[in-house]
């Protein structure tokens, strides 16, 4: 029987492709120009062989530890496609190929994956908002995202859609990180803001 396991070539990983995507927004949707900097959004993508497709594996640690190294790449591409900006929000999703389970994606997107890309946009402190699921190639799947720091600055909250041609196949694993420069254009529904929250209205 032929094993159609491919080779390592990025730790205990094989990746077939990266991807990125970026969109920088100038205006609203009702045209109003941007108030400041325009939004820039990234999202970063890594394509992987499912090394636990097509069968349960009950201990999920070997993949958990090794997805640090999947991170500190992952952090070294925000920062190149960031160019010099700061980053003020995040999150992350994976697509897993439909010979896999759900918890593959997950495996590789816990804390492991995550504080480097947290050390990489500024040391950030808020949870990662985070979604996923199974699909076909050409799946679309939408990324949550929140202010880096802190949760509940509502005008990061937002939503970028990112869908990829050839992926995820069956036996393989998608997984996403998406950044943005600045909160929503307009954001205009109170609550605690992002100065506040960075200290400079005297609150920590």
């Amino acid at each position: 029987m032929t094993d159609l396991t491919p080779p390592a070539n990025f730790g205990i990983f094989h990746i077939r492709k990266w991807f990125l995507q970026i969109d920088d927004t100038l205006a609203g949707e009702t045209g109003k120009l941007a108030d400041g900097a325009p939004q820039r959004r990234i999202v970063i993508a890594a394509l992987l062989f499912n090394p636990c497709a097509g069968r349960y594996v009950e201990q999920l640690d070997e993949y958990i530890a090794a997805s640090g190294e999947l991170g500190a790449e992952f952090a070294r591409r925000v920062s190149h496609a960031a160019n010099g900006q700061a980053i003020e929000s995040y999150g992350k999703a994976c697509l897993v190929g439909l010979n896999g389970e759900y918890e593959h994606g997950n495996m590789l997107l816990t804390t492991s994956f995550a504080d480097p890309v947290r050390a990489a946009v500024g040391g950030a402190k808020a949870w990662i908002p985070s979604a996923g699921k199974r699909g076909a190639p050409g799946t679309a799947i939408d990324i949550p995202m929140a202010h880096k720091d802190a949760l509940y600055v509502r005008s990061h909250y937002d939503t970028i859609t990112a869908s990829f041609a050839d992926a995820p196949a069956p036996n393989e694993v998608l997984i996403a990180f998406a950044v943005a420069t600045r909160g929503r254009l307009h954001a205009r529904l109170g609550g605690i803001k992002a100065n506040a929250i960075l200290g400079q209205d005297g609150l920590r």
